[in-house]
């Protein structure tokens, strides 16, 4: 990733009620701001505005205000957002910097209680936090869909070669049936030629042969009549044939459909609103949980001392002997007023932490729920509509079908008369016939006959005609099926391993820059810290299924150090000082920052509690973050300020 460097314009917060501040208008210009002064001046505040105006709902509001602000207003564009206490806890509204602001808590806010940094102190599983920002169950769904399209190309050109294997064996049929035809042809002509040379003998008396003469005009007339009929019903059927052709691949495609009950959509749609609700309600509820732990945290750090001062004022009393001895050891409990040991109050935060991290992990899993159910509720929905749409299709087919099916009927009595009418005059010249007029009936029996036959084998081959022809439409296809195989392969590979890339580069963003920062900073006996994956899978990509991918591998901190005679060993975790582990917890948020690109929509980087790392290795952590992003702001104390360069902005008040 190229380094946001100190391109961009000066950003200006304007704060009003927020943690401990009245009201304070801050200039930031892009590169390094150092926030410097003691507990209790607001600093952390001022980095909940910042974060309050990307959108985070990680801020508080000033005990003696119901609401709180900030604006920001960067790159010609100004965001507002608006802190206000309810009885649920503090809730905010208006427009930030982001519209989710799940990118920059992980990896761009980097205060004490960051998820990232605390990850690698804790323990916890740093794979689940670096995937965190993925939408796993989305690529499940994404990598089904595209297998699923993969063997419906699969199936399509399976179906083309048997084609291809058929096709010759047509084409010799239509050859025969062509050959045929013509042969047909031939003879029917020469019967007519026949019939037209034929003439009356003159024995035949005058009355006769005028007779012979309209009954075979008639028969003549008759039978072409019969022959277009014959046509329209050729015609007909083949229309017909057609629309339970097209009928046919509509219905087929009704009973592909995924069978989704109405009465499931109705399930569906009442489970979400449930699961919403719950949602909301847990969503509340963390965020007044977090408003107690902060407010414990800053009452711990030394902020809203009015509170305290308020709370530790008694009447004229010197009070308990030991609470005076353990006067500096302990604090003022702000639920009761009572002075306990510190210890006590950071074990109950700690447990009420806890108890926060199990409710976000509910909410994640109500999260994904609610996207399989959203997923489900649309395929039910598309799949229902798509049915309407085509049974309304096939109606309409039907009854094209059922009209031309009458058509045909009518036609089939005409053509019936017609044949009875053909017998008739047959008959009737046959009662009127010499041996030449017998022969002359012979030739027009002869000659329908011959018609019949041309007609039954014109309509085999304009069925055959009709089957080559859809049989090398098919066959066209192969190359864009091939096209559309090779692209569905790519774009399936391309997500079964997206996952494998994310995961590989977050390991090589953590190992290059951690071992940059160990040679940079020097930790004594400290040779290397590095983050190894495990359980990768071993299949095949092609053979990885949508549930692999999502499971992904897991990831295992190593520690490297070197005795006093130059023995190399492994060391654990939890052996690191506090200093040390609090740089890799950086480091570690630092390549999510990189792997997820956090520059592109996050411009400012925050720092804070950095009070177990010396003043020197400060200067150098926060020169090697500045690279990053467009604004790093780091709160720290005057006597660790000291040790950075000059020429980096400072702010000292803080309203």
């Amino acid at each position: 990733m190229e380094s946001a460097g100190t391109t961009g314009d000066q950003a200006t917060f304007d704060v009003e009620h927020i943690g401990g501040i009245e009201s304070a208008t801050v200039e930031i210009p892009p590169g390094v701001t150092i926030l410097a002064g003691r507990n209790a001046t607001n600093r952390t505040s001022f980095l909940q505005a910042i974060m309050a105006a990307h959108g985070s709902d990680w801020t508080s509001v000033k005990g003696s205000a119901d609401r709180g602000r900030v604006e920001l207003t960067v790159d010609g564009e100004t965001y507002t957002r608006t802190a206000t206490r309810t009885e649920d806890g503090v809730v905010g509204s208006g427009s930030g910097v982001l519209s989710d602001p799940t990118l920059a808590n992980l990896f761009a806010f980097l205060l004490e209680g960051n998820e990232a940094r605390q990850a690698v102190v804790r323990g916890d599983d740093l794979r689940e936090v670096i995937m965190r920002p993925v939408d796993l169950a989305a690529l499940r769904r994404e990598i089904r869909d595209t297998e699923q399209r993969k063997a419906a190309i699969d199936d399509e050109l399976d179906a083309v070669a048997s084609l291809k294997q058929d096709l010759p064996d047509l084409e010799q049929r239509r050859a025969t049936l062509r050959d045929e035809i013509e042969d047909v042809r031939d003879e029917l002509q020469s019967v007519e030629v026949d019939i037209d040379d034929r003439t009356l003998d003159a024995e035949i008396t005058r009355q006769n042969k005028n007779e012979l003469e309209t009954a075979l005009d008639e028969l003549q007339a008759t039978r072409s009549e019969l022959r277009r009929v014959r046509d329209e019903i050729q015609s007909e059927q083949e229309s017909i044939s057609a629309l339970r052709d097209e009928r046919g691949s509509l219905a087929a495609e009704r009973a592909s459909l995924t069978d989704a009950p109405k009465e499931r959509l109705e399930e569906v749609k009442a489970d979400l609103t449930a699961r919403r609700e719950r949602k909301r309600d847990l969503s509340e509820y963390t965020t007044r949980l977090q408003n107690v732990i902060r407010f414990n945290e800053e009452l711990l750090a030394g902020e809203h001392t009015q509170i305290t001062e308020a709370i530790g004022a008694k009447p004229e009393s010197v009070g308990d002997i030991t609470d005076q001895l353990y006067r500096g050891s302990k604090t003022t409990c702000w639920t009761c007023g009572s002075r306990v040991k510190r210890d006590r109050i950071e074990s109950t935060v700690e447990t009420m932490r806890t108890h926060r991290e199990e409710t976000l992990s509910e909410i994640d899993d109500i999260e994904a729920a609610l996207d399989e159910l959203s997923a489900e509720r649309d395929d039910i929905e598309t799949a229902v509509n798509r049915h309407e749409d085509l049974s309304e299709t096939i109606a309409e087919i039907d009854d094209e079908i059922d009209r031309r099916q009458s058509t045909v009927a009518d036609l089939r009595d005409r053509r019936d008369n017609l044949s009875s009418r053909v017998a008739e005059l047959e008959a009737r010249v046959s009662s009127l016939r010499s041996e030449e007029f017998d022969e002359v009936l012979d030739l027009h029996t002869e000659a329908n006959e011959l018609e019949f036959e041309l007609d039954r084998l014109e309509s085999e081959l304009d069925e055959l005609n009709d089957e080559i022809d859809e049989i090398e439409a098919e066959i066209r296809r192969e190359g864009s099926l091939v096209e559309q195989r090779k692209d569905t392969v790519a774009e399936l590979i391309d997500l079964r391993t997206r996952i494998d890339q994310l995961e590989s580069d977050a390991t090589k963003q953590f190992n290059e820059r951690m071992d940059e920062l160990l040679e940079i900073l020097g930790y004594e006996n400290l040779e290397r810290i590095w983050l190894e994956r495990t359980d990768q899978p071993t299949d095949a990509v092609d053979q990885i299924t949508a549930e692999d991918v999502v499971e992904g591998s897991t990831f295992e901190l190593h520690v490297v150090r070197s005795s006093e005679g130059g023995t190399v060993y492994e060391d654990t975790i939890a052996h690191l000082s506090e200093s040390e582990r609090e740089v890799t917890g950086l480091v570690f948020a630092l390549a999510g920052y990189l792997v997820h690109e956090v520059h592109e929509q996050v411009p400012f980087m925050l720092l804070d509690s950095l009070e177990a790392i010396d003043a020197e290795r400060i200067a150098a952590l926060v020169e090697y973050f500045s690279s990053y992003p467009t604004y790093l702001v780091v709160a720290l104390l005057p006597e660790d300020a000291q040790a950075l360069r000059d020429e980096y902005h400072r702010v000292t008040d803080i309203g």
